[in-house]
Order: structure tokens, then sequence, then C-alpha cells
């Protein structure tokens, strides 16, 4: 990421202030460990944190924008936390309580903002304390090579569970899986399909005012913020899909509204969490889902290895 794009969907919005002042500085100066970074940590009173690369990095930053210690990186205010939030809402809270309510704010580019402080009963959140930015990246062919043992034929893939440890990449490997289905491909050629993605976290998609923020295919269509259960039902009676994909099935009537798509002849694309398949065997809706043969092949990706590395391809039991 460019420091112009860095500001523009970025700082600016984070509007002024010492923290935001840092921020820039250290994007400016073109280390590259920054340019890599995933998060970028703001807590009342503690250092300002940026965390980035495959094995997850901490790099404190000083009001300057260099790398130091913890002991000498800066300290944001209360005050200056809160007003980077309200910058966030654009000055208007209650504008967002309902992203609020589900614990980040989506920014241009698909970048998302956690918001920690004290909850009300409704889930809101007032007397903010923490802010942590994740930035969000596209990585086109990253899936290049699993997608050989999704595709079937020209016109055919195979049902997909992709199983993943935390933080290796699923949500942009099955972004990239996305592209290439709702686009096709040449190698193994496809000849592209109507794919529907049940985005209930506002991250395969990154919509931003309704528009996916990331490049999910040509002849994809996005159910944005929406719980896959109802999704995958809503998608099948009014979007014609040929290919339904989602992140981190698993949840209370995933089981049932899966197997109506499959029922329905819908190809089903979607991740799990799990460090094996008999990992998932113990979840009831994943285990309703395996017994109902839902799924034609299983992927297990490989700890600590950045998106994409795969440890084993499993083919369904008949």
């Amino acid at each position: 990421m460019d420091i112009r794009t860095f500001r523009s969907e970025i700082t600016d919005r984070l509007g002024s202030g010492q923290a935001v002042s840092a921020l820039n500085a250290a994007f400016a100066a073109g280390n590259e460990l920054l340019h890599s970074a995933s998060e970028i940590r703001l807590r009342t009173g503690l250092p300002l944190l940026v965390i980035g690369g495959l094995r997850k990095e901490k790099y404190f930053l000083a009001a300057s924008g260099r790398i130091v210690s913890a002991q000498s990186a800066y300290l944001p205010t209360k005050d200056e936390v809160n007003r980077i939030f309200a910058s966030i809402c654009r000055s208007s809270v209650y504008a967002y309580k309902e992203d609020i309510r589900n614990g980040f704010i989506t920014l241009r580019g698909g970048h998302r903002v956690g918001i920690a402080g004290k909850m009300l009963p409704d889930g809101s959140v007032y007397d903010v304390s923490s802010l942590n930015l994740r930035i969000a990246r596209q990585v086109k062919g990253c899936a290049s090579e699993m997608i050989r043992h999704i595709i079937k034929n020209q016109d055919e893939i195979y049902s997909t569970l992709i199983i993943s440890p935390p933080a290796c990449g699923k949500t942009t490997i099955i972004r990239d899986i996305a592209r290439i289905l709702g686009s096709g491909c040449k190698t193994p050629y496809f000849k592209g399909a109507n794919v529907g993605i049940i985005d209930e976290r506002s991250e395969i998609a990154a919509c931003y005012n309704g528009t996916p923020a990331n490049d999910v295919g040509m002849m994809t269509d996005v159910y944005d913020a929406c719980p896959k259960e109802k999704g995958i039902l809503m998608m099948i009676r009014s979007m014609a899909p040929e290919i339904i994909i989602t992140d981190e099935i698993g949840g209370p009537g995933d089981a049932a509204a899966v197997e109506s798509a499959m029922n329905a002849g819908v190809k089903i694309i979607a991740t799990a969490h799990g460090s094996r398949l008999s990992d998932l065997k113990v979840r009831r809706e994943i285990a309703a889902m395996i017994g109902a043969g839902v799924f034609e092949k299983y992927i297990t990706l490989r700890a600590g290895s950045g998106p994409a590395m795969i440890q084993e391809v499993t083919e369904a039991v008949e």
C-alpha cells in the first residue's frame, strides 16, 4: 500500500492528532515492515502498535513515526482515542450505531476498525478505550494452486470445505476463489458461474456503501452483513446462484441452510476453523453437513505459512 492510498483510505478518516501524524510519518518513511502492516492498534495510555508480516511482528511507534521500544513509544490519550473514534463516525455516532453493535466500522477500501470500551445492554459502546484498525489487502492469485483441486470441469466445481487454523489467510483465499469462479479462468479452464457470497462479517467482499471494495468476480452477488442461515436461503430464492461462498460456517442453523443449497443443486465453498478434518466432526452443525454429504472435498491449510499453503486434500467418502 502506497502512502497516498494509506492516507486517503485510512488516516484521512482518522482525523488529526499526534497518533495520526506518527502513522503518516512512519508509512511515508517507506519502511517495508510497516507497508506489510495488517493491524494498527490504538489503546488509551498504551504504546502505539503496528502489527505486520506473516509472523505478525509487533512494532511500536514514537511520536516521530520511528520504530522504537515499547518504553519509548507514543501513548495515545483517552481524548485522542475518542476524537479518532468520532472522526471515524464522521461526528455522528448514531449514524453508525448498527455497525458499532457489531463491534466494528468498515472504511473505504474494506479496512475495518474494531472498537472496545464500555458496553451497554443494547450492544453499543461508549467510553471507547481501544481501536483496532485491520488493514485489508486483496491478494489476487493466492488461490491459483488451490483452484485446481476445486474445479471439476469447465462447467462444474466440487463443493469444498477449507479447514484452517487461525491466521492462515482463509478469508483471503475464498475471496480469490470467488474472483476466479465468478469471472472464469483459463488454467484449469472454467467458463465462470453465478456466485453468491454470504458475507456475514463484511470481510470477503468488504462492501462500502453496499458496493464490494474487493474484486470478487464479475458474475458475483453479495449479501453484506447478513447472517449465513438467512442469507443462503435468500440467495437461493432470489439470485439463482450456481455457487455459494461463505466464511466460518458452523453456527446454529448453518447445516440446514447449506443442505437446502445442496438440495437445490448449488455448490458450496466454505471455511471452518480447525487443524484437521477430525476436529470438525465433534462440532454438531459441521458434523451434520459432513454426514449429509454436502462437501465433496476438504482442503486443510498449513499453520503459519501464509495464505493458501495446502497441507492436505481429502475427498469425501461416498
